[in-house]
């Protein structure tokens, strides 16, 4: 595992990408500002599931299987930030205050940022046999009562939304993890270890 992380910063360090940082996920709503480099052979120090920073040449590396990356940018290139969202932080609407509490550190405009929200588990796939223990009722519109399955990506844009983010703003690369094991790793589909990095940085100069 440091070998390819090792390899993967080498590979970006010609667009700009100096170190990262990253942290011990843990399926919460901590957001951490301006966190500490953390070297590839070395576990992360800090536990949350959101970082941001204004350092150029500082990565933000977020760690999936089949939990949503969501990377958030503002319009002046100057600050960023990286979410990762499993059902529980859908739960918990992280996607919505770990947004609010991006704006609110660096004083942005919600209408200023752009968000991403790369490869996760597909709304045809995120099955919830227990819906009414695991979720309750506000979440019911983006459950599918016939398949028992919850359209995260639809949530996610929604919190999303709710925090400010103009629609005009939000991206999603729609590729279901769990349908596309050849291409990345599922714990769902596979009930194995195996990660995706999926990384935002700002650019020196």
């Amino acid at each position: 595992m440091a070998a390819n992380r090792r390899d993967l910063l080498a590979s970006l360090k010609t667009q700009g990408l100096s170190q990262w940082a990253e942290l011990s996920q843990v399926h919460g709503h901590v957001m951490v500002f301006e966190p500490q480099p953390v070297a590839c052979d070395a576990a992360p120090a800090e536990e949350g599931d959101g970082m941001a920073t204004a350092r150029p040449g500082m990565g933000l590396f977020i760690k999936t299987a089949d939990c949503q990356p969501i990377l958030l940018a503002h319009k002046s290139g100057r600050y960023v930030a990286a979410m990762h969202a499993g059902w529980r932080g859908n739960r918990c609407d992280f996607p919505l205050t770990g947004l609010v509490r991006f704006c609110e550190r660096y004083d942005l405009k919600p209408q200023d940022v752009f968000a991403v929200r790369g490869p996760s588990l597909g709304p045809g796939m995120a099955e919830f046999v227990n819906f009414d223990r695991e979720w309750g009722a506000e979440f019911r519109p983006w459950f599918d009562e016939g398949s028992h399955t919850m359209d995260l990506w639809g949530l996610t844009r929604h919190q999303l939304m709710l925090a400010g983010l103009p629609a005009r703003n939000i991206f999603g690369l729609d590729i279901c993890t769990a349908s596309n094991n050849e291409q990345f790793f599922s714990y769902r589909r596979a009930k194995a270890s195996g990660r995706q990095a999926s990384i935002i940085w700002i650019q020196n100069g």
